[in-house]
């Protein structure tokens, strides 16, 4: 034995040497000894296998298709395995013959024991594969690692037996090369059969197949693992947009339907180990109230965190990912090991050639197992952070179904919206790199280690500074932390201040008040900006220590390492191996901040996401459903909206018989509403119980109506039944609506129903609960919002006694006295109790509440001579009951104190204000709506905007049914001229500067990395009579001022560009802004708001955060690629022939990517936006939902909007990966040909170690940079998207010009306020009908006229085309002989007055809400405040002028409002005067006030009112009869009514006045 043969227990196993290094490393003809053939190469593989059967079998027993059928790939499977099999036992057979025959090799053991082992192995392959075929397992990657590995080892043998040929063979050696020769092609052969999937099993258990299944789930291990599959969506992408068609159904086990149910088991397995816990409420059983009531312990309720369940419910996938981790985190170690063996193979000239060449390709094949374990790993963390997002937003969404009212109202809809878009998302983002936690310890450890190895304990110099730094970072991070928190501050104010601008842009627009609201966003933008500016020094600050600090660790490490020891030199392999050491250890280093930043983050979420999950739900029991003979039954309870607030509803006991029609009646506040809140289980039960009796339909106050169409609203969910339908369709007398819209009843409805007027949604709630056909109807004022004819025709039709709905039991809210004779009994509320309850006539003769209600109401309409029929009867029999005298005193008396009302600032609206100016809706109001746990329900308004109805409902696509255009996804590759603009905006100098400086940067780097080589090759040499320790000090000296350089170039070059973006950001918005403003009313018509506030809110936040460093990052990773081509081709320039070719695939790779990825994003994030619509929309109508128990129907809804959205984020993540396994590839190559030629080089000798060292050092780095350059680049591509959206909207088209008009109207214009129409016609917008078809008319200067006409007769119309909303198509106006057309668009508004139809205010001072450019004095506002009489309720408030408004002016009740706009029109107090009038919004005491008010207070002007009610115009100069946009009369009423065939006659009677 040589002196490298190592004895070894196999020796004697074998009857061999089992290890020599002769014969296998000290020589030019390496080879294995025959023990090791017949051991190790075998045994291995055979090892692998019977090591993961088990999982395979588990993957086998848990599969759920079932049974592929017979196939060429599996025959050949069976066939080869069972020829193996035999093939085995032919050796043992062979063996054993051998040994009775005497020939002494046979007799060891090695000869019977690998045989067998093998025969069982290929037996338990054979059963993995039948097994899995029989289960419908298509590929196994356990089988075709194992056939891998068997064809690996087998090679080796392979090619020594054919060798053994070549040498000359003895006859010992013919049986194992013939046996050789027939098993190892049969080896292969497996191997590649291995390689495709088998075919599609024929079915699946539990499901259907999905018709367009995901190429995933039939693709082959390698398919997999490689990404194959997605290869043709990739070239459909690369040669077509792709649209959401072209994408795949996702995958089962990432459906909502599989995912949600895991999630959900184990959250509410711990929300019931929370509930056994003891700190229950004690219940008391009392005679007094006749119930059991909860008297809660004091104890806070124990909040349950949702991390253990996601943890339960995700671990089991996660923890293949960690191991996937850790093994990709070891192989990393791998390369400088061999990095430093092929340093010291080029410094040593005597070793084998061979073995330079084996280091080259050792070193590619770990690159390339390193890229496709950490390819799995990233899907797998995507794929469990994809399911973590499905889990939370469902759970979100089945919570906010259930939430209580007093839970609800501590969040707004936006709010709670968040939770689902930016905190699922943060957990969703955190997934891939939760394993950092431990993998970046184990990776600076494993460095330290290695280092430590080399450089001895001066690797704790570098390490100290490392440390150091760290405390600096947390510095950095939390000052960066703090400057986050305050610009997000500062954007959400803006955000909101937008959304309300863009809610009541109508108004802005009317009043011509938009440059002062323009200004005020201006303002919060440029703080905004500055703590932008704050953060972007920071940045600067914080890359500059950044690069600083790996270079500062490696100077320190070596500073120390050369001066602590004369006998210390710096040689190219302990250079770059150190060198690569701290490469390594950069990454782990530089994620621990963000780590940080990202659990922080996620904290935050978990905490936001914790109190949601854990409030307070509506309590399922507080209304019981028993079968009694009563259909609704309250006894003895009392209601409040929240636990611990005084009760609304106190001591109410009401029993109604089922098929009853009763009325609840009430003052302003009385609790009506709360009544039905109450009996839906809506509101806290104190004490007392509800019981009803049957199914439920509830129609609200405020109509809710879904983003669908009309039809699907009134089905809501039910099949659909023409005749029934049709027939719900005229009782609600929706059949003339349904005949305007463009689309009929599949028209689309707008966000909110937007494109209906007020009177139109109250009849299509109406209609879908009719339609519903339940037992029980609570009826929450449904006929305030429709006008009175209408009101008549619906009550006949549907509610009233011969109505669709006679034989069900009704509960009916309302304001209207005329229907009460026809109920079967009324209920009177008063301050939250029931004082009355009794049929109409006996209420009537007790002189009570109700008395007093009626006659409220009869002061009201005003006790003039023109009373409608059914009031005139009312009268009379009041008038009998009373005695004369006695109702005469008593109508004198409610004159009297409506009077004082006016004085005394509308007591019974603003009593319960001022006890709680905090709570903004806990008055029940009638007229606020039910949504009072919404507090952000933002358009409030009864008759919404009826412009479009009027309109016959814009439309905007030759279909005409949709009403909201979709939104433009911008296909293709963004166009250049967008980064021009963007370049423009930043500034041409600043660009070339920063170029210039990360140009210098780079230069530096790659010249100190050149240092390093000189340094590490002059060695122990010294040149210019220098001392060695001069010399080494020159060159530590240079090494170092290099790296500063380096780090002063990138610390400006980071400055200039982060300041440059940020400028551009600041051009951009202000571009934007202004052009927003500007933009026609038809626009804001068409887009929903959403829509713009997220062009605000989203794309200015990519602009000012994400672009900025994407670019920075893709310059800097640009010129890194570019410098390690250079470094490696000038030492070896033959590789420059072959980066070219690398260089051309790369590129191709690239594009064919990004035109995909791109297109993934944008399907992504536009179908993102319909979940979280679809959840706004569910908060406003949870109550809707609840009651109609279509709470499940909602869930599935939501889900398979998720699962939507999902299936295009899918492909996403794996074209991601899809990429990265094909860049580090082509990385990887460059690293194999840096390595081989540097072998090559060497052996010609033209190559020196350091240098090697060098170009090594940078090839390993180059599939790092190469991933990050690509990512960057398509980032910056995908950001810029966010320039290109907002470019759009600064180009869009503008109404006219605010100043510059083509002439200018004198100071004193309109001094008489004549106004005349000539031949006018105006249409809502190009390619829509004439709304007003030619009329001409004149109104006199101080003339009072009134428009009316039926709903779409152009009324409201003719207000917009005065202000100029709308521009005329022909014809003219004239104010004052002046042609409106040729004034400037805020001369001419700011010149007229209106006050419109929904009081809007906005969030701010009262005082601006009355005068926003401060261009009136205080006794002047308080002058308007006391006409407007609301003196006396300035005064009561804390603030005075002062006094906040709340969004939408929610902690205002509605005749406030009112109020305020009537304020704002006396402050402007100019000679016209539009009137649109508001119908429902007000009740009739603020409407008599306004009324009076503008008799008084404009008696000279000219006073045009839109009257939805006739009987306020019925003392106008002239009432002008609209329809179909044509005036059909226009006289004096008198003279109208006095006609009994004119059109008004008609209307007047309809309405009861005649």
């Amino acid at each position: 034995m040589g002196e490298n043969t190592t004895t070894s227990p196999l020796d004697s196993f074998c009857g061999s040497t089992f290890w020599d290094l002769d014969q296998t490393w000290y020589t030019n003809d390496p080879n294995f000894t025959e023990c090791f053939h017949q051991t190790v190469l075998y045994w291995i593989p055979c090892g692998f296998i019977w090591l993961f059967a088990p999982y395979e079998t588990y993957q086998i027993l848990y599969s759920n298709t079932r049974y592929i059928p017979w196939s060429f790939i599996n025959i050949s499977k069976m066939v080869i395995n069972l020829l193996l099999i035999i093939l085995s036992i032919i050796s043992i057979i062979y063996a054993v013959i051998q040994s009775n025959n005497g020939v002494e090799l046979y007799t060891n053991d090695v000869y019977y024991v690998t045989p067998a082992i093998l025969a069982a192995t290929f037996v338990l392959t054979l059963g993995l594969m039948l097994a899995g075929k029989k289960r419908g397992i298509r590929s196994s990657g356990p089988l075709f690692l194992f056939w891998f590995l068997l064809a690996f080892c087998g090679g080796f043998t392979y090619a020594a037996r054919i060798k053994s040929i070549i040498d000359g063979m003895n006859n010992m050696e013919t049986y194992p090369f013939v046996w050789e020769m027939v098993y190892y092609p049969l080896v292969v052969v497996m191997f590649f059969i291995n390689c495709f999937a088998d075919k599609e099993p024929l079915y699946m258990e539990g499901e259907g197949k999905s018709d367009n299944p995901c190429p995933e789930e039939g693709a082959s291990f390698l398919n997999v693992i490689t990404y194959t599959w997605l290869d043709t969506l990739i070239w459909k992408g690369y040669r077509k947009p792709l649209e959401t068609t072209d994408l795949w159904d996702l995958n089962n086990k990432d459906k909502s339907k599989s995912v949600v149910p895991r999630f959900e088991k184990h959250w509410q397995k711990a929300l019931s180990k929370q509930a056994k816990k003891p700190s229950e409420p004690k219940a008391t059983y009392g005679a007094e109230n006749g119930g059991v009531s909860f008297k809660p312990t004091a104890t806070p309720k124990k909040i349950v965190s949702v991390l253990p369940a996601l943890c339960k419910t995700f671990a089991p996938e996660f923890l293949l990912g960690s191991l996937l981790k850790l093994m990709q985190d070891l192989l990393a170690f791998v390369s400088p090991q061999i990095l430093s063996l092929l340093i010291g193979f080029v410094e040593d000239p005597t070793q084998e050639s061979w073995k330079g060449y084996l280091y080259a390709l050792v070193l590619t094949l770990t690159a390339m197992l390193q890229t496709l374990i950490l390819g799995q790993y990233f899907q797998r963390m995507f794929v469990v952070g994809m399911q973590i997002r499905t889990s939370i937003v469902s759970s979100i969404y089945r919570k906010a179904i259930k939430i209580s009212n007093s839970s609800r109202k501590e969040s707004t809809v936006g709010e709670i919206v968040n939770l689902m878009s930016v905190d699922a998302q943060r957990l969703m983002d955190l997934t891939t790199y939760l394993n950092m936690l431990w993998s970046a310890p184990l990776q600076i450890a494993l460095a330290i280690y290695f280092l430590y190895q080399i450089l001895g304990p001066s690797v704790f110099a570098g390490l100290g500074v490392m440390i150091l730094l760290i405390p600096v970072n947390g510095v950095l991070a939390n000052a960066t932390k703090k400057l986050q928190i305050q610009q997000m501050k500062y954007k959400d104010k803006r955000v909101k201040m937008m959304s309300e601008i863009l809610s009541g842009i109508k108004v802005l627009k009317l009043y011509a008040w938009e440059p002062s609201f323009q200004a005020q966003v201006e303002e919060i933008r440029s703080k905004e900006i500055k703590v932008l500016k704050q953060a972007a020094y920071l940045n600067a600050g914080t890359s500059f220590i950044w690069t600083c600090a790996p270079f500062l660790v490696t100077l320190a490490t070596f500073a120390v390492y050369v001066t602590t020891d004369p006998s210390h030199i710096l040689d190219a392999k302990k250079a770059f191996v150190s060198l690569t050491l701290f490469n390594l250890l950069r990454f782990p280093m530089s994620m621990f901040p963000m780590l940080v930043v990202s659990f922080v983050q996620a904290s935050v979420s978990i905490k936001r996401l914790n109190k949601f999950m854990n409030a307070d739900e509506l309590d399922p029991n507080s209304v019981s459903h028993e079968t009694t003979p009563n259909a609704i039954s309250v006894e003895k309870s009392s209601f409040a909206w929240s636990q611990g607030e005084p009760p609304i509803l106190k001591d109410i006991n009401i029993e109604i018989k089922p098929g009853k029609l009763v009325a609840v009646v009430g003052q302003v506040g009385a609790g009506k509403s709360s009544l039905i809140s109450a009996i839906l289980g809506e509101m806290e039960k104190l004490s007392g119980k509800v019981n009803t009796n049957g199914r439920i339909a509830y129609i609200p106050q405020q109509a809710w109506i879904q983003n669908c169409s009309l039809r699907n609203n009134i089905l809501f969910g039910k099949g659909y039944s023409e005749s029934v339908y049709n027939k719900v369709i005229n009782a609600c007398a929706l059949k003339p609506d349904l005949a305007m819209l463009p689309g009929g009843d599949s028209t689309e409805i707008g966000e909110k129903g937007i494109n209906l007027s007020g009177g139109q949604k109250q009849r299509v709630s109406l209609a879908r609960s009719v339609y519903a056909d339940m037992d029980v109807y609570l009826l929450d004022d449904p006929l305030s919002a429709v006008d009175s004819h209408v009101g008549k025709h619906i009550f006949d039709e549907v509610i009233g006694p011969k109505g669709l709905l006679k034989s069900k039991t009704r509960l009916l809210v309302t304001h209207g006295i005329t229907f009460l004779p026809q109920v079967d009994q009324i209920i009177v509320l008063k301050d939250g109790e029931v004082s009355e309850v009794g049929s109409y006539k006996e209420l009537l003769a007790q002189k009570g509440a109700f008395a007093e209600f009626l006659l409220q109401h009869l002061e009201d309409e005003g006790a003039d001579e023109d009373i409608p029929d059914e009031l005139a009867e009312i009268k009379q029999e009041l008038e009998n009951t009373m005695g004369k005298e006695e109702f005469a005193r008593q109508i004198s008396r409610q004159r009297a104190t409506s009077e004082s009302h006016s004085q005394h600032s509308e007591n019974a609206e603003n009593r319960p204000m001022i006890a709680s100016p905090d709570r903004s809706l806990s008055r029940s109001s009638s007229t606020t709506s039910m949504e009072k746990s919404g507090g952000s329900l933002r358009r409030r308004s009864s008759a919404k905007d009826r412009k479009s109805v009027d309109a016959g409902a814009p439309a905007a696509n030759p279909n005409n049914n949709k009403l909201i255009e979709a939104e433009k996804t911008e296909t293709g590759k963004v166009n250049s001229k967008v980064y021009i603009h963007y370049m423009r905006s930043i500034g041409g100098w600043l660009t070339f500067i920063t170029l210039v400086l990360y140009i210098l940067y780079q230069g530096f780097a790659v010249y100190s990395n050149i240092w390093l080589a000189k340094w590490s090759e002059a060695g122990n040499t010294t040149t210019n009579n220098h001392t060695i320790e001069q010399q080494r000090d020159i060159y530590l000296g240079v090494y170092g001022a290099l790296g500063f350089g380096q780090a002063i170039f990138l610390l400006f070059g980071t400055m200039t560009i982060a300041l440059g973006c940020l400028e551009a950001s600041a051009i951009l918005h202000e571009g934007m802004i202004a052009r927003t403003f500007r933009l026609p009313m038809s626009h804001f018509d068409t887009t929903p708001i959403g829509r713009i506030v997220n062009r605000f809110a989203k794309d200015v936040d990519v602009v000012d955060n994400l672009i900025p460093s994407s670019i920075r990052t893709a310059l800097l990773c640009f010129l890194s690629v570019v410098s390690t081509i250079l470094v490696i081709g000038v030492g070896t320039p033959v590789f420059f022939a072959v980066a070219i070719p690398i260089g051309v695939l790369y590129y191709w790779i690239q594009n064919v990517y990004v035109a995909t990825s791109r297109q993934l994003k944008r399907l992504e994030s536009v179908s993102r936006s319909p979940i979280y619509s679809h959840f706004g929309e569910t908060l406003t109508g949870a109550t809707v939902i609840r009651a109609y128990g279509q709470e499940q129907r909602f869930i599935k809804e939501s889900e398979s909007r998720v699962d939507i959205n999902q299936v295009c984020y899918y492909p996403s993540i794996v074209a991601n990966r899809w990429l990265s396994v094909r860049l580090e590839t082509i990385g990887n190559l460059v690293v194999l040909f840096a390595s081989l030629f540097a072998v090559i080089e060497r052996e010609k000798g033209t190559m020196d170690p350091g240098y090697v060292g060098l170009s090594i050092t940078y090839a390993l780095s180059i599939t790092q940079t190469l991933n990050w350059f690509m990512r960057m680049t398509s980032e910056v591509e995908t950001n810029i998207v966010a320039v290109e959206r907002i470019k759009e909207y600064s180009e869009a088209v503008q109404e006219a010009s605010w100043d510059h008009g083509k002439r200018e109207p004198p100071n004193t214009w309109p001094d008489k306020g004549k106004v005349s129409f000539e031949k006018y016609e105006v249409r809502y917008r190009e390619g829509l009908d004439l709304v007003i078809k030619g009329i001409s008319c004149e109104i006199e200067g101080g003339e009072k006229v009134g428009i009316v006409g039926r709903t779409g007769a152009g009324k409201s119309s003719l207000t917009l085309a005065l202000f100029r909303i709308i521009e005329a198509a022909a014809g003219k106006i004239t104010i004052d002989g002046i042609d409106i057309a040729d004034l400037a668009l805020h001369k001419l508004r700011s010149r007229l007055t209106i006050i419109p139809q929904d009081p809007v205010l906005f969030s701010g001072t009262l005082r601006m809400n009355l005068d926003p450019f401060n261009s009136y004095s205080d006794d002047d506002i308080w002058t308007a405040l006391e006409h407007a009489h609301l003196k006396t309720f300035v005064k009561s408030l804390p603030a005075g002028l002062e006094h906040e408004v709340s969004e939408g002016g929610e902690n205002l009740s509605v005749g406030q409002r009112q109020l305020i706009c009537l304020a704002r029109a006396l402050l402007r107090k100019t000679q016209v005067l539009i009137l649109d009038e508001a119908t429902a919004a007000v009740d009739l005491e603020t409407d008599d006030l306004i009324q009076a008010t503008i008799r008084k207070e404009f008696k000279e002007g000219t006073v045009i009112t839109i009257a939805h009610r006739l009987n306020t115009i019925l003392d106008s100069n002239r009432v002008m009869v609209l329809d179909k946009g044509e005036i059909k009369e226009y006289a004096p009423p008198d003279e109208l009514l006095a006609n009994k065939n004119s059109v008004f006659y008609s209307m007047a009677r309809d309405a009861g006045l005649v």
